[in-house]
C-alpha cells in the first residue's frame, strides 16, 4: 500500500455528502453522544440481565467484561488494518467502499459528525454480535458482549477527543502522537486508536524517529 502524507486541515472542516439522497446522507452521521451513550445502556441491560438470569460467579462475570474490552480492542485493530486500508490489488469497489467507510475520515479528519458508527448500524451490530457470541459462549456471552460494547464506547471517546482537542501534558499525549503519525504521515502503521498493544505485537509501531518528530511537532 502506498503511504499517503497528509497535513492539518481547518478544525472546521466539513466533509462532502457521503450519499445523494439527503435522508441516508443524514442517517449517515450522528453525534458522538449517541452511539456512546447506547452501548452503555446496552452493556448495563446485559449485566443486569447476567446477574438476574444466570448463576456465573461475580469474578467471572468480572473477566469476561475485562475479556470483552481486549477482545475489542483486537477487533479495533483488525478492522482497521486489514478493512479500512484496502490491500495491493483491491478491486475499485472494495476501494470505494471502505473510502465511505474510513477513507472519507482520513481526508476529512475534524468532520465530528463522522466519527463514529450511525445510531442504525450501531443497532444491528450489536444485535448481531449478540446472536453471534450467544451461539458461541452461551450465557458467558452477556458478560462478554458487555465488555465488547464499553471496548468499542470507550474507543469512540479516545477517537474523538483525539481529534476535536489539544493533547494532555501527561501519559496520554502518546495516544494523539501515535493518531497523528497514522493520519498525516505513515497510514501504514499505528493502527489501533484507542491503545498501541496490537501494533507493538504485530510490529506495525512507526518506521522512523522522523515521524515521531513530525507527530510531537504538530501537537506543541
Amino acid at each position: 500500500m502506498k503511504t499517503r502524507t497528509r497535513k492539518f486541515k481547518s478544525n472546521v472542516e466539513v466533509s462532502p455528502p457521503m450519499f445523494e439522497n439527503k435522508i441516508l446522507n443524514r442517517l449517515s452521521q450522528t453525534h458522538i453522544a449517541t452511539p456512546i451513550v447506547i452501548f452503555f445502556t446496552y452493556a448495563t441491560g446485559l449485566l443486569w440481565y447476567t446477574e438476574a438470569n444466570t448463576t456465573i460467579p461475580t469474578f467471572t462475570v468480572i473477566c469476561l467484561f475485562l475479556a470483552g474490552i481486549l477482545g475489542f480492542t483486537f477487533t479495533e485493530y483488525a478492522i482497521h488494518r486489514w478493512v479500512y486500508h484496502p490491500p495491493h490489488g483491491a478491486s475499485d469497489m472494495y476501494k470505494q467502499a471502505t473510502y465511505k467507510m474510513h477513507g472519507m475520515h482520513h481526508d476529512y479528519p475534524k468532520d465530528k459528525r463522522r466519527l463514529a458508527m450511525p445510531p442504525i448500524v450501531a443497532i444491528v451490530l450489536a444485535t448481531s454480535l449478540l446472536f453471534l457470541f450467544e451461539l458461541v459462549l452461551g450465557q458467558y456471552s452477556f458478560s462478554y458482549l458487555a465488555g465488547f460494547v464499553v471496548g468499542y464506547a470507550l474507543y469512540l471517546i479516545v477517537h474523538y477527543t483525539v481529534h476535536m482537542y489539544a493533547p494532555p501534558r501527561n501519559f496520554l499525549r502518546t495516544l494523539w502522537v501515535n493518531h497523528s503519525i497514522h493520519h498525516y504521515s505513515e497510514d501504514e502503521v499505528l493502527f489501533g486508536v484507542s491503545q498501541p498493544l496490537w501494533d507493538y505485537v504485530f510490529g506495525t509501531m512507526p518506521r522512523s524517529d522522523k515521524d515521531k518528530r513530525m507527530a510531537k511537532e504538530i501537537h506543541r
